[in-house]
């Protein structure tokens, strides 16, 4: 251990300057509303408000999953929201998601418009709304019920902890990067044991449980997140490498990887999505 420190926590914490590296400037300590700007509206009943973020694609690769088994009634708009520009934080999405955070989903299809927000959630709202990708046996999809929650809870390690102090922060210190790699290699080992016996996470069948984790962690061992590959030694896993492979030639997953994407290559990009020839 290399770093020192002389800080010592006040008794009472103020914000006396930005804090959290790139993104130090949409990050406060309050919630809330800091302009007004209300949500545009599609002609889909599925509003979609989102980033292409790993828990973006969640909720795009959920929806093009769906088209592509044939529901027609999961045809949605996908709006851009960037949130390095502060857009979560207009009147219009906090109205739909308090916490500010994307992705945010707006089903105008019942009665009085269902707010869905948390990724989690969604995939969870889709999958029941469709009855698809997720187990009618109790054991069955109780099993990818557990796997959905390890990922909700899981994610935050890697993406706030690790992903945050190995590529974001504006210095590097050895003790939280050790730490919060030590955190991820032990999920990625959990992940790797767990698909040595089955070809999904959950099972033999595919799963929102797996839509869940793989933008993350199948992302992470793919070379999309944090450039850390080598650092991270993710050729180990072998069993996550194949799943996260497998998974990545599904062509609702390649379709639902590039709505409301702004970076990377350009035929990859598709800021909004409104009908399933944006994506062609």
């Amino acid at each position: 251990m290399s770093d020192s420190s002389n800080y010592t926590p006040p008794k009472v914490w103020t914000m006396e300057a930005p804090s959290g590296g790139e993104f130090a400037n949409i990050n406060r300590p309050v919630a809330g509303a800091t302009h007004t700007k209300e949500l545009p509206v599609g002609k889909h009943p599925l509003q979609l408000y989102s980033l292409a973020t790993p828990n973006g694609m969640k909720a795009t690769i959920m929806l093009e999953e769906l088209l592509a088994l044939g529901y027609k009634d999961a045809e949605y708009d996908a709006w851009l929201i960037r949130i390095t520009e502060g857009d979560q934080f207009s009147s219009g999405f906090v109205e739909v998601n308090p916490n500010s955070k994307i992705p945010a989903l707006v089903d105008n299809s019942t009665e009085k418009a269902t707010r869905v927000f948390e990724s989690g959630s969604i995939l969870f709202y889709l999958a029941e709304k469709f009855d698809a990708l997720l187990p009618k046996l109790i054991a069955d999809r109780t099993e990818v019920m557990n796997w959905l929650f390890w990922q909700m809870g899981s994610a935050p390690y890697l993406g706030g902890g690790f992903g945050h102090f190995y590529a974001y922060a504006p210095e590097k210190f050895e003790y939280p990067i050790d730490r919060f790699t030590m955190e991820t290699k032990r999920q990625l080992d959990v992940l790797d044991r767990a698909l040595a016996e089955r070809p999904y996470i959950a099972g033999d069948e595919y799963s929102i449980a797996d839509i869940a984790i793989w933008p993350w962690y199948g992302g992470l061992v793919l070379g999309h997140l944090y450039d850390a590959g080598e650092f991270l030694s993710v050729h180990e896993y072998t069993h996550v490498q194949r799943w996260a492979n497998d998974i990545a030639k599904r062509p609702a997953v390649i379709r639902g990887r590039k709505v409301n994407r702004t970076w990377g290559e350009e035929a990859d990009q598709v800021p909004e999505r409104h009908k399933g020839a944006d994506l062609d």
